[in-house]
């Protein structure tokens, strides 16, 4: 009974969904493939598509833990410190002879470690959340220094690196990985009461705590779910790269939160897809690959993805104005 009461309360908060968005970022994504099918050449064929696919999987997997967070109207800047801890984490426990597997959980655990305080410093300190992510960013970016003094690890074993390197039908492993996370999260968010929670939190914190919401229990999910995803993707990264670093993702939280902004996800809080995310990693990676083959300059396209990101804020303003 008290459930049924929560979820007519839920209900009453009239918790919005980005369909129309969601079209409307599809189109773009299909605009920017017809329109560099015809400067270059080389863009449309299915080994370009798969390189994009394989390029974007890391951003598409932080992006997702990024939606999340963003829709209960937060922020977590960490998310590259905590893809560098994930693999170094992971890379020390493989030099001692630990299984890959075992090795890979470690990783796993250390991601949502970070995410748990994260969530912890905004929920029960009370913290805002740039300054929490800020803080942790900065701290968990030095524990990755340290733990080799700055020194990559190389010569990781073929149990790990296959998640990265190697194919399967002709896909690269780490298309299925997005694939897969993109499925389990975009479900949990659309489709349980948990995910609801999350829109209802974002919507309205205190009309949400007041019917009965667990709100500092959903920070901690939604921060912990980024910081599992950071992971994830800080794995896929030092597979791919048969080395893990204690630089790697920098500055991927701007493109995680751009992911985010381009597909729908509001910075306002209480809006935003998996799909729209996912969707909009790919206008990323489009754009970049496109600029690349026409011969765009590396600068120029930091220029431009600039440009993309303050129209989709400005865009963002004006839809929530009407």
């Amino acid at each position: 009974m008290a459930e049924n009461v929560l979820t007519a309360r839920l209900a009453a908060l009239n918790i919005p969904r980005n369909t129309k968005q969601l079209l409307s970022t599809l189109s773009g994504l299909v605009l920017l493939c017809i329109a560099f099918s015809f400067l270059s050449e080389y863009f449309f064929s299915l080994q370009n598509f798969l390189t994009v696919a394989t390029q974007t999987a890391v951003i598409a997997i932080i992006a997702i833990g990024q939606t999340y967070v963003m829709i209960t109207g937060g922020i977590d800047l960490s998310i590259g410190s905590n893809m560098a801890l994930a693999g170094m984490a992971s890379a020390l426990c493989l030099q001692t002879g630990m299984p890959a597997l075992a090795a890979i959980i470690v990783g796993l655990v250390s991601g949502a470690l970070v995410g748990f305080i994260n969530g912890a410093f905004v929920s029960f300190g009370k913290l805002p959340p740039f300054i929490a992510t800020l803080g942790t960013m900065t701290a968990i970016r030095g524990v990755s220094l340290t733990l080799t003094a700055g020194i990559p690890i190389s010569g990781l074993p073929k149990a790990f690196t296959v998640w990265g390197t190697d194919a399967s039908l002709g896909i690269p492993h780490p298309v299925y990985v997005m694939a897969a996370l993109t499925i389990v999260f975009g479900f949990i968010l659309a489709k349980t009461r948990p995910g609801r929670y999350v829109y209802a939190v974002g919507s309205n914190y205190e009309a949400a705590r007041l019917s009965g919401v667990n709100t500092r229990r959903v920070i901690i999910m939604v921060y912990v779910f980024s910081g599992l995803l950071a992971a994830f993707a800080g794995l896929i990264m030092a597979a791919r790269i048969t080395t893990a670093q204690p630089t790697a993702g920098d500055g991927y939280e701007l493109d995680a939160v751009a992911s985010s902004v381009i597909g729908g996800t509001s910075t306002m809080g209480g809006e935003g897809t998996v799909a729209g995310t996912f969707i909009g990693a790919f206008v990323i990676g489009i754009l970049r690959n496109g600029l690349n083959l026409i011969g765009v300059s590396p600068f120029i396209q930091k220029i431009v993805i600039g440009i993309v990101i303050v129209a989709s804020v400005f865009l963002d303003r004006i839809k929530r104005k009407e």
